[in-house]
């Protein structure tokens, strides 16, 4: 079999490279790899515009297209940063909420170009995975009422403390 690639394209609506950026500058292992301009003109814009960026985020593979306005962004795409712990979790959602971001529930958010994002805790994830199902419950449970998350209350929650 020949070698295959797999990364995700996202679509935006001409800011592409600015989005690029943003994320380069909040994320580790993060940069702009390449910006290709478009050889000829195309429904989202003339020749000579920015039509694809190269870039890796967190050591991934992503490429943003400036496809125009007929596609937006939804809950139903999602990136997950699991993070080590409450200081990374603090940087992370305050960084991506920067101008203009949407908070939501259980982690989740909106950036301001409307990408969704799950900023998560690993010890989120340990006490979801819990040998005893109550301290599981009770960890979920606490989840389902957070916007960010906060690991100390996720783990009052699982031990039963209030």
């Amino acid at each position: 079999m020949t070698q295959l690639d797999m990364y995700p394209c996202l679509w935006f609506d001409g800011n592409a490279q600015e989005a690029a950026e943003f994320y380069a500058a909040r994320l580790p292992d993060s940069h702009v790899d390449k910006v290709w301009l478009s050889p000829s003109e195309t429904p989202s814009g003339p020749a000579g515009m920015v039509l694809v960026v190269d870039f890796t985020l967190a050591g991934q593979r992503v490429q943003g297209l400036n496809g125009g306005p007929d596609f937006r962004f939804s809950e139903a795409i999602s990136l997950v940063l699991e993070c080590d712990g409450q200081e990374d979790v603090d940087r992370l959602w305050d960084d991506l909420l920067a101008d203009g971001g949407e908070p939501g529930p259980c982690g989740w958010l909106k950036d301001r170009f409307g990408l969704s994002w799950q900023v998560v805790p690993r010890r989120l994830n340990e006490l979801l995975d819990d040998a005893d199902p109550e301290r599981a419950r009770r960890a979920m449970d606490a989840m389902m009422q957070m916007g960010k998350i906060d690991v100390a209350a996720l783990e009052r929650a699982a031990d039963g403390a209030s």
